[in-house]
């Protein structure tokens, strides 16, 4: 396995220092610190801290599409793809790391609405090709938005469903896909 890049250990250290210090406490020095390097080093990469966000955000978004890119071409396969890589298959009590990750991140991101931008731009592109996924768009949208709801759910400790609620929930949108896709 390859060795990660300065700028893929830089933006590991940032994503510690948010989880292991809050959003508060995400300042390049920190970075740099906890990457082991000069700030300098860190400058040569991120002239500043809105950039390095950025390119946390950037990260997090070219991971979901990664995952949103393996989807088949038949009518709703996106929107299942979308599905899948928002909810988890199995409930689990633990965070996993990328939404906390992701949690920490937008506490820093909602201090500096300019940096919502690119969120707001990959979100209206999720949302435009779920509308041309081949089947109902009011159908694609309102599970899109269920989905979402529920990972906001999740993300923020906000009355997520219990394991037998989650898999039965879960189950019950992608069959709403299916049965969308027959139609």
């Amino acid at each position: 396995m390859p060795r990660p890049s300065a700028k893929d250990r830089l933006l590991d250290a940032a994503a510690d220092v948010l989880l292991s210090q809050g959003a508060e406490s995400l300042t390049l020095e920190a970075v740099a610190k906890r990457a082991g390097v000069s700030k300098g080093g860190l400058f040569y990469h991120f002239p500043t801290k809105q950039a390095l966000v950025a390119a946390m955000v950037e990260r997090l978004t070219k991971s979901f599409d990664d995952t949103l890119a393996r989807a088949g071409d038949r009518p709703g396969d996106f929107l299942r793809a979308y599905v899948e890589a928002t909810i988890p298959e199995r409930h689990t009590t633990a965070t996993a790391p990328a939404d906390r990750v992701t949690a920490a991140l937008l506490a820093v991101v909602l201090v500096d609405p300019a940096q919502l931008q690119p969120l707001r731009e990959r979100f209206a592109a999720w949302q435009a090709r779920l509308a041309d996924d081949g089947i109902d768009p009011a159908v694609a949208t309102a599970i899109r938005l269920a989905a979402d709801g529920w990972w906001a759910a999740r993300l923020l400790g906000l009355g997520s469903p219990g394991p037998d609620l989650h898999e039965k929930t879960r189950r019950h949108l992608l069959e709403a896909i299916d049965r969308a896709a027959r139609d």
